[in-house]
């Protein structure tokens, strides 16, 4: 598990991180669970070993974990996973809206199915998680021996909030859903002492993006839109995440932190484009 000085910065707060049996969702339960919160393991469905191994690796570790399965796109499924981990820990202080997928096609070629799939999952779904988020965390109110807000809320979005993608449609509308989506649940919470704020990863080494850094051609090719020179681990997403749930970060909602070595900084326009 991940370590640093500033260790127990979310010491005895619970955090559901939706997706976190692989990936960025890993990565991020790894990271905040060594800052001391308790994690809430979700994964979509099927078998649950790579969940297990997660919440294993965060137990073998001193800290608590328990491991729900939810699909976040069933309403019925999100209020379970949320009641599931109020009757275990109590309440609930962080929410990670990570949980997402790309069924990629030519837009003349998509269907509505896998249009549907993807916004279900990537904008319904941090919507579904979020309100039973929001609820408890305004039933609850501030704790102040945990931390200086009500609540915390981290949706994953993605560089392409902003960077046009084409060939995923469906995926860019939804990350650009995410984005007001976020910005208006921080506009209407900051009120109630709710944080929200966004994460925009960019190239990330993760399963769902395998080809595009697996070979050292095709990671020539990634880097090319890289003005820092390197792809990113997904280690780099979970620490953004453990400082965006801590008290340091206490003044920052409504905001996406991009953690993209620079891909936003539209590198094809470095000499004059």
């Amino acid at each position: 598990m991940p370590s640093n000085v500033n260790a127990n910065r979310l010491q005895g707060q619970i955090a559901i991180v939706t997706g976190s049996s692989s990936g960025i969702g890993k990565a991020v339960a790894l990271a905040m669970a060594a800052e001391g919160a308790s994690i809430v393991v979700n994964y979509p469905g099927g078998t649950p070993d790579a969940a297990n191994q997660v919440a294993d690796e965060i137990k073998s570790a001193g800290r608590k974990a328990i491991v729900i399965q939810a699909d976040v796109s069933n309403e019925d499924d999100v209020k379970k996973m949320f009641a599931k981990t109020i009757e275990t820990y109590g309440t609930v202080d962080i929410l990670v809206n990570n949980a997402g997928l790309q069924k990629d096609a030519a837009f003349v070629d998509m269907t509505l199915a896998q249009w549907k799939l993807v916004l279900d999952v990537n904008l319904t779904g941090q919507f579904l998680c979020a309100r039973e988020a929001a609820r408890e965390f305004l039933r609850r109110g501030i704790v102040p021996v945990k931390s200086k807000a009500a609540g915390k809320i981290i949706c994953m979005s993605s560089v392409h909030e902003v960077i046009p993608w084409a060939g995923h449609c469906n995926y860019a509308a939804s990350k650009g859903g995410v984005m007001l989506l976020m910005k208006s649940m921080a506009q209407e919470l900051a009120p109630h002492k709710i944080r929200v704020n966004s994460i925009g990863p960019g190239a990330i080494k993760t399963p769902i993006n395998r080809s595009a850094w697996e070979t050292p051609e095709a990671e020539k090719e990634l880097l090319k839109l890289i003005p820092y020179g390197r792809v990113g681990e997904p280690s780099d997403i979970g620490l953004v995440a453990v400082w965006l749930a801590s008290d340091e970060s206490d003044y920052v909602t409504g905001t996406t932190l991009f953690v993209d070595g620079g891909m936003t900084l539209y590198p094809g326009f470095a000499t004059g484009g």
